[in-house]
């Protein structure tokens, strides 16, 4: 049976972050995992997971002084600085909340070959300091719908990112909400990847919501995840069709 971390990033929104670590809790959820934390003081976070016993699995690099329309910096051309630094902080935050993953956001690039070499040599760099404190790095397909310009949407391009770069805690987030509507294929491409997976999410496709209707069969899906020997959670990455606390019940399609 899978264990699901609940995104806080989509879920509670209306909760602080340590209130919604507090509320994934009641729900039954046995990890969770963020966006961009960095208004939240660290201790009022350490609190929350330490009073509740989760884990935060994942936080992500800022999106860059331009926001969406950045959608992440770390594969821009010409700022290096600027990405670094955004490293740098989520390191020092992911270190202070015992966070096991970063996930590199790269930007709207276009994919061009020269934004290819800028994230792999800041990947390097990231890699190397996260490396320090235990910490992995993820890198994330997006589909081209939500995010037109994505620097990366297919599985087989952060797989060549991941072996071109060569580090042993650089891993891919399969996400499979963005990989489905790219790509299909779901089972295959777990299965395909699964060596290289560092963290799975998922949503219903096409519409982001309740993983409970929608183009995918997840029950089926999961437990064939677990079949392929997945150990690690698969994150709730959805956006609510009404309330958090309304939607929870595809959980128990799971019990």
């Amino acid at each position: 049976m899978p264990k699901f971390s609940a995104n806080l990033g989509f879920l509670w929104t209306e909760l602080s972050l340590p209130d919604a670590i507090y509320a994934a809790k009641k729900a039954g959820f046995e990890a969770v995992e963020c966006h961009f934390p960095y208004t939240e003081p660290e201790h009022r976070v350490v609190a929350a997971l330490e009073a509740t016993g989760l884990e935060m699995l994942s936080l992500n690099t800022r999106l860059g002084i331009n926001g969406a329309d950045d959608f992440g910096v770390i594969a821009m051309p010409g700022r290096e600085t600027e990405a670094r630094d955004y490293v740098d902080e989520a390191i020092s935050y992911a270190a202070a909340i015992k966070c096991r993953n970063i996930n590199c956001v790269p930007g709207k690039t276009g994919g061009v070959a020269e934004a290819e070499d800028t994230y792999r040599q800041n990947l390097e760099y990231a890699c190397n300091q996260a490396a320090a404190h235990g910490i992995g790095i993820l890198i994330e397909p997006i589909n081209q719908y939500d995010a037109p310009g994505y620097h990366f949407s297919f599985i087989e391009q952060g797989l060549d990112t991941i072996q071109a770069v060569g580090a042993n805690n650089l891993r891919l987030m399969f996400d499979c909400y963005h990989t489905q509507i790219m790509q299909g294929g779901l089972s295959n491409r777990l299965r395909q990847a699964l060596p290289h997976i560092g963290h799975v999410q998922f949503a219903a496709v096409p519409d982001r919501g309740e993983p409970n209707s929608g183009e995918v069969n997840y029950p089926w899906l999961l437990a064939e995840l677990d079949i392929m020997g997945w150990q690690g959670f698969v994150g709730a990455e959805y956006r609510p069709r009404s309330t958090t606390e309304e939607g929870l019940g595809w959980m128990q399609a799971y019990h």
